[in-house]
């Protein structure tokens, strides 16, 4: 417990301090998001032009130094979670130079718009081929244990890991779309899987895992303090956004986590806020083309906008989601809760 308190405690300050430094520094430097015009038909938010953007390298930073000082204890660093950092750290990298581009663009699609979904897969099959190769991860679909899970072949397991990373990345890049939207409800989600990793540590006689529970709740710690520490400045109305390096770092982590705690079927709900954002964008795509291109479900997508249309200031559309991403967050930990109830009352 101490090591979850440590991480993220030194990740909330140096998020904290770390964003108000790079708020300056891209202010200073005139490097700010450019925004979408009345072309696209959404929301007017022509007033955000020019606000500092990449702020998720606050959020990776403060994450990593938190869970490196979460181990100057006893906790000993594991391979599983390395291997981990290195596939946050990569998809942040791709982050990183896609918001840099449209920076020096000055337009809100970077070189890798069109490319981006197809490098992103790439880069999560792999990630989830090297977890396999790497560690001892338990290569069974399930909920909230191997035991009550599916047990598949390895390439199975690895297209199915793939398309978690790349699922999840994707829509937590989509859900960034308002002032504090993406960075609350990760703030949540990570909250949620640093409970249940400490929850894997404590009880090993139910969950017997070949992947460090512990040192992942640490990790989850210290994303949550990470994400805190930039809401801070995030929150409407915005200072700095988090940027493609930030949305695209968190939602690996969050897929990772799912991953590695053996709770892939829960990250529909810890998401949902998530799940919601991307499944409009399908879903509006998929009415949009088979109308012949005449129809619309909503009047913009993702969702968030729909509502900013309907009229509901942003503020109101960002804690009313907040609200369902916290509901939807709580039955994710009820359901493990209530499973290792039921194993407790029969061992």
């Amino acid at each position: 417990m101490i090591a979850l308190m440590i991480a993220t405690a030194v990740s909330t300050l140096v998020s904290l301090f770390g964003t108000r430094y790079l708020i300056v520094f891209f202010r200073t430097r005139g490097q700010g998001q450019p925004i979408l015009g009345k072309e696209d038909r959404g929301p007017e938010h022509q007033h955000k032009q020019g606000t500092p953007t990449m702020g998720g390298i606050a959020i990776v930073g403060a994450a990593f130094i938190g869970w490196v000082a979460a181990h100057v204890r006893d906790l000993a660093f594991s391979n599983q979670t390395m291997i981990v950092w290195a596939g946050v750290l990569l998809l942040a990298t791709m982050g990183f130079l896609d918001d840099y581009i449209k920076v020096r663009k000055g337009h809100n699609r970077g070189i890798f718009w069109k490319q981006k979904n197809y490098i992103t897969m790439l880069m999560s099959f792999v990630m989830a081929w090297v977890l396999v190769v790497g560690t001892g991860i338990s290569e069974t679909i399930s909920v909230t244990r191997p035991e009550i899970g599916i047990e598949v072949p390895t390439a199975v397991w690895v297209l199915w890991a793939g398309i978690i990373i790349w699922a999840t990345t994707n829509a937590v890049n989509v859900t960034d779309g308002l002032d504090g939207l993406a960075a609350g409800s990760a703030l949540m989600g990570f909250g949620a899987f640093a409970l249940i990793g400490y929850w894997l540590f404590r009880n090993p006689d139910v969950y017997d895992l070949a992947v460090n529970p512990l040192d992942m709740g640490v990790f989850a710690a210290a994303f949550a303090g990470g994400c805190l520490g930039f809401l801070w400045w995030n929150a409407a109305p915005a200072k700095i956004f988090m940027g493609d390096v930030g949305a695209l770092a968190i939602g690996s982590a969050l897929a990772f986590l799912a991953l590695t705690t053996n709770t892939h079927l829960l990250i529909i709900l810890i998401c949902g806020i998530n799940v919601m954002e991307a499944g409009s964008v399908a879903i509006q795509m998929g009415v949009f083309k088979a109308s012949g291109r005449t129809k619309r479900l909503f009047r913009m997508s993702p969702i968030h906008h729909h509502f900013e249309l309907l009229g509901w200031p942003e503020t109101t559309v960002i804690i009313r989601f907040w609200l369902i991403s916290g509901i939807s967050i709580a039955t994710a930990v009820a359901i493990f809760i209530a499973d290792f109830t039921n194993v407790a009352v029969g061992l």
